[in-house]
């Protein structure tokens, strides 16, 4: 790896306008997809990710989503300074943002930035090109139905993935029940099609030292709102004060908690595939809690 950190300077010299050199990387630790190092010389610093030299795309289209997140100017996020790959990896220079620990009293802050990302619009549900959630492809091929892209190019697309994972048997055959009864949970739903993170857990956000908030490791599209509030949920969920804020901001809509479930089987069914453990099983438990509601 160290016969890389010439090129990646190299590309950050081209970026930035100036040269760049490395004196010095530091692995970082968390992220279970790719390797992550805060790089510094020349008196600057940044935040780079690795991967094998096929994931290029991959930081592409995060690149891209990070550049839409920005243009919104409704929450801070990681500015992208250059993406490509060398023989041996790939690789995503970030700007390089310190986080503070902490932060659940800025919360409410967090809540209205996000309120305000979602009042950015798209006329499509979609996205201009396909990207991950991950490190699962995502495809985002735009449509005027709402319906029809959450069944097409979400749910359907992860159980054919599950499919070649080996999950087979039960988690399918009510998988397709669950895709055949859509009509009767989403039939006439028609969301605004809002700028979204696209997977916002709790360990894709943060706080500045200033306490402004920050969010990155995007998948972003554009789509119902909700997905990006029911993912807040899903993994042990944010403060009760981010959710009064964002509702004081942006109400949600009835029947949120039944497409909450919804929404956040997309993401459980993909950690199956990513994962596999005990994730099948929770998929197969939100499914019969929706078709529950439908007997």
């Amino acid at each position: 790896m160290k016969q890389d950190w010439p090129s990646i300077a190299a590309a950050v010299s081209a970026a930035i306008g100036r040269r760049f050199w490395i004196e010095e990387a530091q692995a970082l630790a968390g992220g279970c997809i790719h390797r992550s190092f805060r790089i510094a010389g020349a008196g600057q610093t940044y935040f780079v990710k690795l991967n094998e030299a096929g994931a290029a795309a991959m930081f592409a289209a995060e690149a891209e989503a990070l550049q839409a997140l920005q243009a919104a100017e409704a929450i801070r996020v990681p500015a992208p300074i250059c993406h490509g790959g060398t023989e041996r990896v790939s690789y995503l220079v970030l700007e390089y943002l310190a986080l503070a620990g902490g932060g659940g009293d800025r919360a409410g802050d967090l809540g209205a930035c996000l309120a305000q990302l979602h009042r950015h619009t798209g006329q499509h549900y979609g996205w201009h090109r396909d990207n991950c959630i991950g490190s699962t492809p995502q495809p985002n091929a735009p449509d005027d139905d709402w319906l029809r892209f959450w069944r097409e190019r979400r749910l359907h697309h992860q159980l054919t993935v599950a499919a070649r994972r080996g999950f087979g048997g039960t988690l399918q055959h009510k998988g397709e029940r669950l895709l055949s009864s859509l009509p009767r949970l989403l039939g006439g739903y028609r969301p605004a099609a809002s700028l979204l993170h696209g997977d916002l857990w709790a360990g894709n956000c943060g706080v500045l030292r200033d306490g402004t908030p920050v969010i990155f490791d995007p998948a972003s599209y554009y789509g119902d709102r909700e997905t990006d509030l029911a993912m807040t949920e899903l993994f042990g969920g944010f403060s009760p004060h981010f959710y009064a804020v964002y509702r004081a901001h942006y109400p949600v809509d009835e029947g949120y908690g039944l497409r909450k479930i919804l929404y956040n089987l997309y993401h459980v069914l993909n950690h199956a595939n990513l994962f596999g453990g005990g994730y099948a099983a929770r998929a197969e438990r939100m499914m019969d809690e929706l078709l529950g509601e439908l007997d």
